[in-house]
């Protein structure tokens, strides 16, 4: 397929997108954390069988999000643990096989009291998204997106890093959940009422 193909309702959402600044945060792909080093964020690259990744739009101020967030007490210091709940809470998605594709090293630590601290990048199946909701932690109703990876990066703001990022990510899913190298160009809004995927595996 050549070219991007979406609705003329998703290209006004798309464009109130607001991509914030870009962190500067060295990324160290394929490597576990060093235990020096706590985890305080995981965010995921959730792929659809055909290649695309699940991004989420808040439609009150546009900002472009993957699926994740802060640990929290109940995942028990387990990223793919509160990937999953994250997953869940924010766009009602049921992921399968979450495994580790590297860590941002975040210097200056805004979620962890000005310590240093690593944020967590992992790759998993999507499997399904029940019927919209809101956020439970937040309130937002944010609007799914499925998009090639490559694009959302672009709608994230990430930049290089970004880049890297998602290859890690493509890398990983190909191998792990034979979905393709070189996903679908359209971007498709899931349904309000939710849906499922053939399993990746």
């Amino acid at each position: 397929m050549n070219g991007t193909h979406y609705s003329g309702e998703i290209a006004d959402l798309l464009g109130r997108v607001r991509r914030r600044p870009t962190a500067d945060w060295p990324w160290h792909p394929g490597e576990p954390v060093p235990g020096r080093l706590p985890v305080k964020q995981c965010w995921g690259w959730l792929f659809a069988p055909d290649g695309r990744v699940l991004t989420l739009v808040n439609p009150r101020d546009g900002v472009v999000g993957l699926p994740g967030g802060s640990l929290e007490p109940q995942d028990g210091g387990d990223p793919a643990v509160a990937l999953a709940r994250e997953a869940a809470e924010e766009a009602q998605a049921l992921i399968d096989g979450p495994c580790h594709v590297g860590y941002l090293y975040d210097r200056v630590g805004a979620t962890n009291g000005g310590r240093e601290c690593a944020r967590v990048r992992m790759a998993a199946a999507l499997r399904s998204v029940g019927p919209t909701a809101p956020d439970p932690a937040s309130g937002r109703h944010y609007r799914r997106l499925l998009v090639a990876p490559g694009l959302a990066v672009e709608l994230l703001g990430w930049g290089a890093s970004g880049i890297r990022q998602a290859r890690a990510a493509i890398q990983a899913a190909v191998a792990l959940f034979q979905v393709p190298g070189r996903a679908s160009e359209v971007i498709e809004e899931l349904p309000a009422g939710g849906c499922e995927f053939r399993p990746c595996v």
